[in-house]
């Protein structure tokens, strides 16, 4: 009776921790992006006014992040390390922008603050409904979704709730875009 308990138990929470950690958001590896979107973004040459992005890097590589969460620790550091990237593979014309959703009215004003202290030259920072951009399938539950793509197709997804992002994630991600942008 305690072993089938036991049992019953451990099924359960296995099952639920894969449930977990298959958090589905975003385009998925091997798809197309559904096309244009135009966000507001905080900085970059196009600052202050609703601009595709997706159109402006064209079939270059790109790191795309959608996050809910405007202070999140986990989510500075990876657009940290997404600058330092692009910039490193300037020469493949890498680009990368992150898209917070949210409809917090001062969220513009918290990242153009992000903006200039982070001194970002490569990493676009934009604003988008919390809904995020249509047929994008960004999930509800995602705090972070990074959408790494060339040639406007996915090349990885990686979903995280709000704060399970790591470091040991932030680096495997860094892992992936620097290969992606070497590529070209």
């Amino acid at each position: 009776m305690v072993r089938k308990l036991l049992l019953a138990v451990l099924v359960a929470f296995t099952g639920s921790m894969a449930i977990a950690a298959e958090l589905k958001s975003g385009p998925q590896t091997g798809e197309k992006l559904p096309g244009p979107f135009h966000p507001l973004n905080i900085n970059g040459s196009e600052a202050g006014q609703k601009a595709c992005l997706y159109c402006k890097n064209g079939d270059n590589p790109v790191a795309m992040v959608f996050a809910r969460t405007t202070g999140c620790e986990g989510t500075a550091k990876l657009i940290m390390k997404l600058e330092e990237i692009v910039a490193a593979n300037a020469k493949s014309e890498m680009g990368s922008f992150v898209v917070f959703l949210t409809d917090d009215d001062k969220a513009g004003d918290e990242l153009k603050k992000m903006a200039e202290k982070a001194k970002l030259k490569n990493v676009v920072l934009s604003i988008d409904t919390p809904a995020g951009p249509n047929k994008y399938n960004v999930s509800k539950d995602a705090d972070i979704t990074v959408v790494l793509y060339s040639e406007r197709k996915v090349v990885a997804n990686h979903s995280f709730e709000k704060g399970k992002i790591t470091d040991k994630d932030i680096e495997m991600i860094a892992k992936e875009a620097t290969k992606l942008g070497s590529k070209k």
